[in-house]
C-alpha cells in the first residue's frame, strides 16, 4: 500500500475547477486531507492559521494565477515572506495561461517548483508525485 500525503492545497476561484481536481485527487487515494481556497488571501489565512494547529502543512499547493481578489503572482509575493516552515514542500502553479512570459516568470521565482496547465490529470498529478515524493507511489 502506497503512503499518502498528509494534505493537497488547492487555490482556484473556480468552482468547477475545484470540484474537477477534487474529484481527481480523491479517485487516486493520494492525499489524507484535501484543503480549498478561492483566492491567495484565504490560502494565506490558511497558512498562516497553521500556527495554531487549525490546519495541516500541505505537501502540494495547486495555484490558479488567474483570480479576483489576491491574485496568485499577489500570493507569491506575500507567501515568499512567510517562514519555512509554514510553506508547503512544494508549489505548482496550475493556469489556464498559456502565456510564455507567465511561464517564465514562473521558472524565475524560487518557491514554485512547476507550471501546469489546466486542467490536471492523472498523468500529470503522477509525474509530480514522482519527482518530487517518490516513496508515495
Amino acid at each position: 500500500m502506497k503512503k499518502k500525503l498528509n494534505c493537497v492545497l488547492l487555490v482556484d476561484d473556480d468552482n468547477d475547477c475545484h470540484y474537477f481536481h477534487k474529484r481527481l485527487i480523491n479517485k487516486m487515494i493520494i492525499t489524507e486531507k484535501l484543503e480549498l481556497a478561492n483566492d491567495g488571501e484565504e490560502a494565506l489565512t490558511f497558512l498562516k492559521s497553521r500556527n495554531n494547529g487549525m490546519h495541516p502543512k500541505p505537501d502540494i499547493i495547486f495555484l490558479d494565477l488567474n483570480m479576483p481578489g489576491m491574485n496568485g503572482w499577489e500570493f507569491l509575493e506575500e507567501y515568499k515572506k512567510l517562514d519555512e516552515e509554514l510553506k508547503a514542500k512544494i508549489l505548482v502553479i496550475v493556469t489556464t495561461s498559456i502565456n510564455l512570459d507567465d511561464r517564465k516568470r514562473a521558472e524565475n521565482i524560487g518557491d514554485v517548483n512547476g507550471f501546469k496547465e489546466k486542467f490536471l490529470t492523472m498523468e500529470v498529478i503522477n509525474e509530480i508525485l514522482l519527482e518530487h515524493f517518490p516513496d508515495y507511489l
